[in-house]
C-alpha cells in the first residue's frame, strides 16, 4: 500500500469511522492488489467510505465489491482485466447466486398445494406492488381502427386504445384471410430493440403467425420507438411507473381482442423477446386467459431485467423474494416454451433453470408441457431459428394450419410476408397527424395520472 494511502489513517480513530475518500480507497486497492480500475470523476465525486481499511480481505476482487457496495456501485470486468465502475446492478446476480436462490425456493414447496399457495401469494404481491386494482376496468373510449390492408393470405389493421384518459396504446392486428369462424390469438409484445415492432423480425413474426391461422396482435412498449413517443420522450421509458402502465395497457388490450367474435379464448398465446419476454412471463403469471407462453432470450435465475419497465417496481422482492424462473413457472401447467441462447444471461438455462421448471410442472404430472430450445451459438434477438422454434411449438400446441407455410422438411417459410414501411404501421399516421386532441404530452402528466390510479 502506498504512503499516500497510509498516512491519513494515523490521525483517524473509530470515532471518525476511519473515513476516506472513495477515490483514495480505489487507489489503495490498485496499489495493494494491482487491480486496474476505471471510472468517471462524477462517479466518485464527494463519496467517502467508512472503515475502508477494515473491509480489506485477502482477495482483491472481494475487497473491491465490499467497498463499492457502500456507495451503491459495483464493477464490471472486461476482457483485459480492467474493472469499470457502474451503478449497482440491482437486477443482476452471479449464476451461483441464481442457483442458490432456486434451491431456496424449492424448499418452500414440495407439492402442488404448497406451490399453488405460493403462486397465489406471489400474484397478490405483484398486483399490490404494481397498484393494479386501482386502474380503470375499461378503456376511456372506443378503440380507433385504420383501414385494413390486404395481402395474399393475411391482412393488417392498426389500432389505438385509450387505456387511460389521454394515454394511448398502439399496435397492429394481423388476420388470416382464409380462416372462417373463431381462431387462436397470439399477443406479440415487443422488447428493447431498435425500431421495435416495426423492424423486420417483428413484422415477420406477427404476419407469419397470421398466415398460420392465428389472430396475431403486435403492440408497443410504452415510450420505446412506438407512437407513445408522440406523447413522451423516450427517457420516460426508464421510469419505474412505466411497469404498471404497461401491465394495464396489456390488460386493456387483452380485454378488447378477446371480446372479438373471431377470437378463440381457449387458445391464447403470448410471445416476446428480451423486454417482450419479461412482459410475456409477467402477463402469463397474472392472467389465466393466457394459455401458452413463449418467452425468448429473457428467463434467467440470475437476471431480473435491467429496465425499470421490467423490475423497477420491485416485484422480485415479493413474498420473501422471487426470480424470473419462478415467475415463468407460474404458467404451470399451461404449455411453456423457453428459448435461450449462448451469449447473454440465458446461457445457463438448460443446466441451471430447466430442472426447477420441470419440478414445478411435475406437481401437475405435466412435465411434457414445459420445454426449452437452447441455441448456444446465437445471441440476444428474436432471429430466424428462434422464430422457427416458436412457430413449430404453437403449430403443435394449437393444431394450426402450419402446413400452409411449412415445407416438407419442416421449415416455416416467411417469404410470403410483406415488409411494410414504418409509416404504414402507425395508428396515428405519419408524424402523428391523427393523434387525438386530448392526448397528454410529457411524462410528468402521464406519471401523475398513473400514480393517481395506483392503490
Amino acid at each position: 500500500m502506498g504512503m499516500a494511502w497510509c498516512l491519513p489513517l494515523f490521525s483517524q480513530t473509530s470515532e471518525d469511522h476511519f473515513r476516506s475518500p472513495l477515490k483514495e480507497v480505489l487507489q489503495g486497492i490498485h496499489d495493494r492488489y494491482g487491480l486496474r480500475i476505471e471510472y468517471d470523476e462524477e462517479q466518485v465525486k464527494d463519496k467517502w467510505v467508512d472503515y475502508a481499511p477494515w473491509r480489506y480481505r485477502a482477495d482483491g476482487e472481494k475487497t473491491l465489491d465490499r467497498i463499492l457496495a457502500l456507495s451503491d456501485l459495483d464493477a464490471e470486468k472486461d476482457a483485459s482485466g480492467t474493472y469499470h465502475l457502474r451503478s449497482f446492478q440491482y437486477h443482476e446476480r452471479s449464476p451461483e447466486e441464481g442457483v442458490a436462490d432456486l434451491h431456496r425456493l424449492e424448499g418452500l414447496y414440495a407439492d402442488r398445494m404448497a406451490w399453488e399457495n405460493r403462486r397465489a401469494v406471489l400474484r397478490k404481491g405483484f398486483r399490490e406492488r404494481l397498484g393494479l386494482d386501482g386502474f380503470p376496468k375499461k378503456p376511456t373510449s372506443a378503440p380507433r381502427l385504420t383501414p385494413i390492408r390486404k395481402y395474399k393470405d393475411y391482412s393488417v389493421q392498426n389500432f389505438s386504445i385509450e387505456t387511460l384518459p389521454g394515454v394511448y396504446l398502439c399496435g397492429s392486428i394481423y388476420r388470416p384471410l382464409k380462416v372462417k369462424g373463431r381462431m387462436p390469438v397470439v399477443f406479440n409484445p415487443d422488447g428493447h430493440f431498435d425500431s421495435a415492432r416495426y423492424r423486420l423480425d417483428g413484422q415477420y413474426r406477427a404476419a407469419n403467425l397470421a398466415r398460420m391461422g392465428m389472430l396475431s396482435v403486435s403492440y408497443d412498449l410504452f415510450g420505446w420507438w412506438g407512437e407513445s413517443e408522440l406523447q413522451v420522450m423516450r427517457q420516460a421509458h426508464y421510469s419505474s411507473h412505466v411497469q404498471p402502465l404497461q401491465v394495464h395497457n396489456a390488460t386493456m388490450l387483452f380485454d378488447w381482442i378477446l371480446s372479438l367474435p373471431e377470437a378463440d379464448t381457449s387458445r391464447v398465446a403470448i410471445t416476446g423477446a428480451s423486454g417482450g419476454g419479461s412482459q410475456a412471463m409477467l402477463m402469463t403469471a397474472l392472467d389465466d386467459r393466457i394459455k401458452v407462453s413463449v418467452p425468448v432470450v429473457m428467463m434467467s435465475s440470475f437476471f431480473a431485467g435491467g429496465c425499470p419497465c421490467e423490475s423497477g417496481m420491485g416485484i422480485h422482492l415479493c413474498a420473501g423474494g422471487t426470480n424470473n424462473v419462478e415467475i415463468a413457472a407460474m404458467a404451470a401447467p399451461r404449455p411453456l416454451l423457453i428459448i435461450s441462447d449462448g451469449q447473454d444471461w440465458t446461457r445457463l438455462v438448460p443446466v441451471n433453470d430447466m430442472p426447477f421448471l420441470r419440478r414445478t410442472y411435475g406437481f401437475y404430472g405435466a412435465g411434457a408441457q414445459v420445454t426449452d430450445v437452447y441455441l448456444g451459438k446465437e445471441g440476444h434477438d428474436y432471429g430466424t431459428s428462434k422464430r422457427q422454434a416458436m412457430y413449430a411449438f404453437l403449430d403443435r400446441v394449437f393444431r394450426l394450419n402450419g402446413a400452409g407455410v411449412r415445407t416438407a422438411d419442416g421449415i416455416y417459410q416467411e417469404t410470403g410476408v410483406v415488409i411494410e414501411p414504418h409509416d404504414a404501421l402507425r395508428a396515428f399516421g405519419p408524424g402523428g397527424r391523427d393523434l387525438p386532441a386530448n392526448a397528454l404530452h410529457g411524462w410528468e402528466e402521464v406519471e401523475k395520472l398513473v400514480r393517481a390510479y395506483m392503490k
